[in-house]
């Protein structure tokens, strides 16, 4: 009886054991996440990038788009954001700027000049092809915002309190992931730019 009782004990923990195996497996990766925003993302919007170029966000559809927000005197979340773009960026390689673009739009279109995203991307080690930089009225700014269901909110001190979420689009402009930027993994971001430029 005591036998008996044991090995039933035993399959109802092995069983649990099991299912919670089974959930873990079907979780998300931290911090990548399903889109749940249906906007067209790369409208004919045209802003500035670092090197003074026009550029229309509707130009970039055809290859998946890695964007996030950033500003350049931002001291706290934006050099980290940056950092794990750039390690996206690294981890993509010949693969940025052929199947891949990373577009990073600046918060503080008022004080962010083409010549001073280009000097943040350098100094932050995001000067790579592939990888662009924008910025233009504060009017279209807060227009492509809108398209994320963002906005930003300047402080008394000048700081920009902004969302840290990082967002992939397809090549039809839409989202396909959305990101916890400073909680997501290279590994899975690169793997999901896999996925939306039908690599996997």
């Amino acid at each position: 009886m005591n036998f008996k009782y044991h090995v039933r004990v035993l399959a109802i923990v092995s069983f649990a054991a099991m299912l919670a195996l089974s959930a873990c497996g079907n979780r998300e990766a931290l911090g990548d996440y399903p889109a749940v925003n249906g906007n067209n993302c790369l409208p004919e919007v045209s802003l500035i990038d670092q090197h003074g170029a026009s550029v229309s966000l509707a130009s970039l559809k055809g290859k998946p788009v890695l964007i996030d927000f950033i500003y350049t005197s931002c001291a706290s979340t934006c050099p980290m954001l940056t950092a794990k773009m750039a390690a996206v960026a690294h981890q993509l390689g010949p693969a940025l700027g052929a199947d891949v673009t990373i577009v990073s739009i600046t918060l503080d279109p008022e004080h962010d000049s083409p010549a001073e995203l280009a000097k943040y991307a350098k100094s932050h080690g995001a000067d790579d092809k592939g990888w662009i930089f924008l910025t233009g009225p504060p009017a279209k700014i807060d227009q492509v915002l809108a398209l994320f269901n963002l906005r930003r909110t300047r402080e008394g001190d000048g700081s920009i309190t902004h969302s840290i979420e990082a967002f992939l689009l397809g090549a039809d402009g839409h989202q396909v992931r959305q990101y916890s930027a400073l909680d997501v993994s290279p590994d899975d971001v690169v793997a999901d730019v896999a996925r939306a430029g039908g690599k996997s």
